[in-house]
Formats: structure tokens, sequence, C-alpha cells
């Protein structure tokens, strides 16, 4: 293998730093394995910034490319991850084989199910927490007519468990993960102009839900008969836990302003009547939020106390850090701001890298040779390949 590796600088804030041996912790459930076979880049930490602040390099390695329109990562228990692209229906396998070009990718499967207009298609990707066992993995998908949440093996046709999502051809949701708890959630779009169905408790859209793997409501949820986690959700592109089981979840899409939420159980988020905080008291503001233009946020992901997001019409990554108990402290940082164009997956490594995929074969994206990529971050003092 011959990585294309190169470092850059940022600035985060010192409360980032490692606290334990292994600086990440376990992975969640659905990023279970070994971490691929790759070398750990060299870079060299910065020196102190002014204020109190570390400036940390971050070693950026291209894993793959020639992709069109990745949108859902999810790793393998070898260390290998599944990838999809939203416009050709491909299930890819990224590593963890290596080739000249950084680690060799694969094409498991092309599904006919899906149909792909503005940004709907073949969407997020989770891989069941006993896939040892079930080799099962479940997809994301846009029809002619909604939305649906389907399980296969590999090669095999996909079966819905959860059918009549809301789609549109400007917003529909997409991402599914597993949480620590074993249990399937999914982040779906209001797709609607006026934004009826977020605020409606009878509809899924504008929602995250949470499900058994049979499609059902999960024990727990905040009504017993409704698949409804948290509500009052635009476009919800992104979804990831922390150490501590705390749920952050991007939303993108409003007029004004794009948003990083802490998702608590039964939580109103205000769309349509609230873009970015709110006076209103029923709803509950955003952890963090910036202008559209500088964000409009997809994948989300989280090591250690940094949550971190990948923009799309943001061109950048926004770095949040917080507090042991999910507090955040200091100013949002930026990295890659403009380097890569669009990025919309992003996922944390079993290895304690930050793996993000560009968007860049699209409308709106300036492709260049290459694209579309994966990129693998290993942050210095980040722990990639410690334990």
């Amino acid at each position: 293998m011959s990585p294309r590796v190169r470092s850059v600088s940022v600035v985060l804030a010192a409360t980032m730093a490692v606290t334990s041996a292994c600086a990440f912790g376990p992975p969640d459930p659905d990023v279970g394995g070994a971490p691929p076979n790759l070398p750990t880049p060299s870079a060299p930490a910065g020196s102190a910034a002014p204020g109190g602040d570390d400036e940390q390099e971050v070693a950026i390695t291209e894993l793959a490319k020639g992709l069109d329109v990745p949108w859902g990562m999810a790793f393998l228990p070898d260390g290998g991850a599944l990838a999809t692209e939203r416009d050709t229906h491909r299930i890819l396998q990224v590593g963890p084989q290596s080739d000249a070009d950084g680690l060799k990718v694969t094409e498991l499967q092309r599904l006919t199910e899906p149909v792909s207009a503005g940004d709907g298609g073949l969407l997020g990707v989770a891989v069941s927490p006993k896939y040892a066992q079930d080799k099962t993995v479940y997809v994301y998908y846009t029809t002619a007519t909604d939305n649906r949440v389907a399980k296969l093996k590999i090669g095999g046709r996909p079966a819905p468990v959860l059918t009549g999502l809301p789609r549109s051809d400007t917003d529909n949701g997409g991402q599914i993960a597993f949480g620590p708890d074993g249990y399937l959630y999914v982040g779906t779009a209001d797709a609607t102009e006026a934004g009826t169905l977020a605020q409606n408790p009878k509809s899924t859209g504008g929602k995250i839900l949470r499900m058994t793997t049979a499609g059902k409501p999960a024990p727990g949820n905040p009504v017993k008969t409704s698949l409804v986690w948290s509500s009052g959700h635009r476009n919800v592109l992104g979804l990831a836990w922390d150490s501590s089981k705390r749920m952050y979840a991007t939303d993108a899409g409003q007029a004004t302003t794009g948003e990083l939420n802490l998702i608590t159980k039964g939580k109103n988020y205000g769309w349509p009547a609230a873009d970015g905080d709110s006076p209103d008291a029923t709803f509950t503001n955003p952890l963090a939020s910036w202008p559209v233009k500088d964000s409009s946020c997809a994948g989300v992901a989280v090591l250690e106390r940094t949550i971190a997001t990948a923009c799309l019409l943001g061109r950048r990554m926004w770095l949040v850090s917080t507090t042991g108990n999910g507090t955040l402290i200091g100013q949002p940082r930026e990295l890659l701001k403009g380097e890569y164009g669009r990025l919309r997956g992003l996922a944390a490594g079993p290895d304690g890298s930050l793996w993000v995929a560009t968007s860049n074969q699209e409308p709106g994206g300036e492709p260049k040779a290459g694209d579309d990529r994966i990129l693998r971050l290993v942050f210095s003092d980040g722990g990639a390949g410690r334990s």
C-alpha cells in the first residue's frame, strides 16, 4: 500500500486531552472490530497555542477514491467498512485489505429497489450487532413512493422492516445506526415545505425513531405503541453516541441554521417553529449551531469528548468539545475548510480514527480528479492504533 498522507493543524480545547489509556474507549455496537491494516501516519503534536489551547496535528490518509456520492458508512467485525453510494445503489466493502491506491474497494451488491431523485436513493447502512452470527445489514433507501428500512444478507434481496417514511425530492433523512442499547435508530425528514409532519405525533416524518430489528417500537420508547424517540426535526442526516451513551444528531435543511443536537428521550427540537435557538421553553435548543452557508452538516461522530460533524454547504468539519457531563465547552473549531469540497459521511473507526467521505459528484459539488473519496483522519495525541 502506498497511502498519501499529509498533516494539518487544528487548535482544540485543552479539555479534549485523552483521559484513559485506550484513548477513545470501546466502540459502539455498530463499529466493532479490529482496525484495518493501515500504517499510523507520523504527525508530531503542535505546540501550545495562546490562551491555553492545544494545537494538534491531524494526519490525513486517502483510503479510497473514484466513488460516486458515498452516503452511509458502518464498520464490519474484520475492521473493514461498508459504504453505500446514493445514486448507483451500490453497497461497497472498503478494506481491510489494501492495494496500490489505498484500501481495496469491492462492490458487494447493487440494489435494484432504490429510486434516486434529488437527495434520495440508497442512503444509510448499519451492521447488525450480531453480524458474526446473522451476517445481516440494514439499509435505508428511497422508492418512488416512500423511504424505508430493510434488512438483507449481502447478495440477497432486501426485506423491508419499516415502510411509509415520508419522501421528497430534497429531504429524505436516511441515517440509521444501532445504539448502545442494541436497538436501531432511524433519522427521518419532515419532507414537506411547510413543515407539517415534524410536530405531528402520528407521523414518522421529522423524527428520530427507535425500533427493534423487526420494525416495532422498542421497549422504553416515550409512547409504548410509537416508534418516535424525539420530534421536531427538519432532516436528520447523522446519529452518534459517546461513551456515556449520550446521543447526538445533525439536523439540516432549515432556512438559516444548521444544528448539532444532544438528543434526549421524548424531547421536541422545534421545527418548523424553531430554526436554531428558540425562546420557547417547550423546545430543546441545539447543542451547537451555525449559519447554513457554513454548515448543512450530515455525518456526525464522537471521539472521547469531541463531537465532529461533516458539512455539505460548509465544506468543512466542525469539532465541538464537551466536558465529562456533556456540557459544551469552548468554541467550535473548523477543520478541512474548503480543502475537499462537500463532506457527507462520517464514522468513528474502531482504532480511534475518523473516516470522512466527500460528496462532490452531485449537484452543487465541484468534483476534482479522484472524487469522491474516503479519508482517514488521525489526531496527534488521539491514540489511533493505541490501546
